[in-house]
């Protein structure tokens, strides 16, 4: 632990800069110090002097499995260098107090650990959620004040959510747990907390690439026990970079659309006997389309060849980053972007055929890069976001381009961040 006196000293004096060049993936981390000492001069206007630590849990990206992970099959995910920072200090009392940037302070009593009807949906059940999580687990969970402020793009299908549950796992780990959990149990532990305490039926995906960071490849034939295998890629010596574009669509009314498909991958799954489709072998499948397409429907059928290409695409995905065929890799991000507008069908809704935005944005991103690079729809589809990987040379243009059609700020460029949810300074 350390002074918000010490600490706010420390970084004016730039004595984190080589640790917050590396979380950050920049060599000018200015305005990430600022942002610091900002984040402590805040947590003392709430909560007063004291000696406190500070954390960083980041967002995720998708970059391979698209509408796998609930069918149980293979995602490819990877950290980014936006993220929530806290600065926080245990409190001697059985009270958690958050106050998040622009949000009213949220306040839990540890007294009931059990999941609250009138918390459904809310901050408070994700923290209840996690500390519950950690003392079913054997660790007597205290009290603690935390300020919080975020540079996770709401809406992005960068999981700022998941990016919360680790931020708050990552803080009853190190205060009350003796640093002993692993980034797998904590991103579990997020699981549980949105599953069980928030009411939202999630995977582990998100939790999973925000907790352990850098590039994930996740396998979850066992949905209870994923096997977890870090990449280190070196991203950045690719001449590449990574782009997430805010389309403008509204996911306002589309839980009917994302709701369709797991349920229509499941019925094809019923019809053989199974839950999910990675239990289905895939050459049974292709026996049975005549009766599939009867029974479950062609659209049911063309998500479920997809979710079999799409499953295979994300195990080759990783390996060609582990073989360094950075071609490769590119040529299957096309492909699943291909996959999932004709197949998976996730890129527009027939309720709405006259709001196409993530179909604009995709188009004019190939237009933009002439067949280089590659860009794919990102996460749940219907509206939010696309994905570009953007050589270089063209980024500059890339980014006028799409932001004279979509707005400005509306294309981010990112770095791939090599570590997960952590603590910066204790």
């Amino acid at each position: 632990m350390i002074s918000t006196t010490t600490i706010k000293k420390r970084l004016e004096d730039r004595e984190h800069n080589d640790r917050l060049c590396k979380l950050y993936v920049t060599e000018d981390v200015s305005i990430q110090c600022t942002r610091l000492i900002r984040l402590v001069q805040n947590y003392e206007k709430y909560f007063g002097e004291a000696e406190i630590a500070l954390f960083s849990a980041p967002g995720r990206t998708e970059l391979g499995g698209n509408h796998t992970d609930h069918q149980h099959g293979r995602v490819l995910a990877a950290s980014v260098n936006l993220d929530i920072i806290a600065c926080a200090a245990p409190n001697g009392t059985n009270i958690i107090r958050i106050q998040s940037e622009g949000y009213p302070m949220d306040t839990i009593d540890l007294s009931d650990m059990l999941p609250q009807a009138n918390e459904v949906n809310k901050t408070t059940a994700l923290i209840r959620g996690v500390a519950a999580a950690a003392q079913q687990r054997g660790y007597a969970v205290g009290g603690f004040d935390a300020y919080m402020t975020s540079s996770v793009l709401s809406g992005s299908g960068l999981s700022s959510s998941a990016a919360y549950e680790t931020m708050i796992g990552v803080i009853v780990n190190e205060f009350f747990c003796n640093g002993e959990l692993d980034a797998v149990t904590i991103a579990k532990i997020g699981q549980y907390a949105e599953n069980v305490y928030f009411g939202k039926p999630c995977g582990l995906m998100d939790q999973m690439a925000s907790s352990v960071g850098s590039i994930v490849a996740i396998d979850f034939a066992d949905e209870k026990n994923p096997q977890v295998e870090e990449i280190r890629f070196p991203f950045a010596d690719y001449g590449h970079a990574l782009c997430i574009i805010d389309t403008g669509a509204d996911h306002a009314d589309l839980t009917d659309a994302y709701a369709a498909v797991p349920q229509e991958m499941k019925a094809v799954a019923a019809y053989f006997g199974k839950p999910v489709l990675r239990e289905v072998p895939e050459e049974q499948f292709w026996a049975k389309l005549p009766a599939l397409r009867t029974q479950c429907g062609d659209r049911a059928v063309l998500r479920a060849a997809h979710f079999f290409a799409e499953n295979d695409r994300a195990h080759r995905e990783a390996q060609a980053l582990k073989d360094g065929d950075f071609a490769a890799f590119l040529a299957l991000v096309r492909e699943s972007g291909q996959s999932s507008f004709m197949y998976l069908q996730n890129v527009y809704t027939n309720q709405s055929p006259d709001r196409q935005a993530v179909s604009v944005a995709l188009l004019l991103a190939e237009k933009l890069l002439r067949g280089r690079g590659a860009v794919r729809v990102h996460g749940g589809g219907f509206a939010g976001t696309i994905q570009a990987f953007v050589p270089n040379d063209m980024l500059d243009a890339f980014q006028q381009g799409m932001e004279a059609v979509l707005g400005a700020g509306s294309c981010h460029v990112l770095n791939i961040r090599p570590v997960g949810g952590t603590v910066l300074v204790s």
